[in-house]
């Protein structure tokens, strides 16, 4: 995955009202509701004090252990997720993990499998742990560079966040801030402090649709969320989480790239778009939206197909683009061209599943749901 140039941009001192006036200069009638945010210093996921409008909640802190190669993990936590990572092609071939329960015991070797959200560059994974103590891997056939992370977001210790008080809308369309789904800020820094992948900001181009491929059926999606995070801003060195937004089966959108305090999501104050980092190669002026889950073999739930609608519909209207066009995207930063649908599929970009085949068999009917609506 590419990531956004390293210059800093100056803040915007232009006030969300005034981004809303700017926002209705792009498009007729898509003026977005003033936004909520949390203040997301390096610090102010651990400050213990709520701010005027705001609640202090609580969310577990997450454990990771890093780790390279085959050899045997453990970890002093129980382990929820497994995040493993290679280079030299996204095929799973000749890859296993095999985990260790509680007790000690050796559990039996698990082909890794999915369709990932990677391109032919390499391949990642986000697998599900059981609560084991540790686990063992074996590589793809033909990969280098194994990575893995041992990961545990729900039983570490509390930390206090502040949380806005009320509902956090994008013209009508409710969302799940970072504060809400418990990000930890400073995972975006680096140990001397400053921003790991700096925002930049470019003119809005095209959507990209995404699965997770995580288990459906997911009884802690915000925890799922938290995971991908991690996996994505540490093990990967992004930064950052990789999408933009995220949705779960509950079609609960949450906020995902951070794109500062003066802007609705993913945006700054003059309506541009913050890179991320979900389509390696083609990322700045790129939208990601990630549906928690795997939909390869089941579309998405009926609330996550009404979200995903939703979002996307105001999203198109807010920068005044139609949703059945055909466009030619050009990378703002190296001129690289791909001509797309403007509401695409990650595997419209390069070779991957990615969104699954039934979910990107449904993106015809998306993009006429979203032109068609009222």
């Amino acid at each position: 995955m590419t990531v956004p140039p390293t210059s800093h941009r100056a803040r915007s001192r232009v006030t969300r009202r005034g981004l809303i006036g700017a926002a209705g200069a792009v498009a007729a009638g898509a003026a977005l509701t003033p936004v909520v945010m949390a203040n997301t210093t390096p610090d102010a996921t651990d400050s213990g004090a709520a701010e005027a409008g705001t609640n202090s909640e609580t969310f577990p802190r997450t454990r990771a252990k890093a780790a390279t190669g085959e050899g045997p993990v453990e970890a002093a936590f129980p382990i929820g997720y497994v995040g493993v990572s290679w280079a030299g092609t996204s095929e799973t071939a000749g890859g296993g993990i095999r985990l260790t329960d509680a007790d000690g015991g050796k559990g039996t070797w698990k082909s890794l499998s999915g369709s990932g959200c990677s391109g032919s560059n390499g391949g990642a994974l986000l697998i599900p742990a059981d609560q084991a103590s540790g686990y063992e891997l074996k590589a793809p056939d033909g990969t280098s560079g194994l990575r893995s992370l041992a990961l545990d977001t729900t039983q570490g210790p509390r930390r206090e966040v502040a949380v806005p008080k009320d509902t956090t809308r994008v013209r009508g369309v409710a969302y799940l801030s970072r504060a809400a789904w418990g990000a930890d800020e400073s995972l975006r820094f680096k140990a001397d402090g400053t921003e790991n992948s700096p925002t930049a900001y470019y003119p809005f181009q095209t959507i990209t649709v995404h699965h997770t491929d995580t288990p459906n059926g997911d009884p802690d999606p915000a925890a799922t969320v938290r995971a991908i995070y991690q996996f994505h801003a540490v093990t990967n060195d992004w930064g950052d989480i990789g999408y933009h937004f995220l949705i779960d089966e509950k079609g609960r959108i949450y906020e995902g790239r951070h794109s500062g305090d003066d802007g609705v999501p993913a945006h700054d104050a003059d309506g541009k778009l913050v890179t991320a980092f979900h389509v390696g190669g083609f990322n700045s002026g790129n939208l990601g939206i990630a549906l928690l889950g795997t939909l390869v073999d089941q579309g998405p739930t009926d609330a996550a197909r009404t979200a995903l609608t939703r979002l996307t519909r105001v999203l198109t209207r807010l920068h005044g683009v139609d949703p059945k066009a055909q466009v030619t995207y050009t990378n703002p930063v190296n001129g690289t061209k791909k001509d797309v649908p403007e509401i695409s599929g990650h595997r419209d970009w390069m070779e991957t599943d990615c969104p699954g085949g039934t979910m990107y068999g449904e993106l015809a009917a998306l993009r006429e749901a979203v032109a068609g609506g009222s």
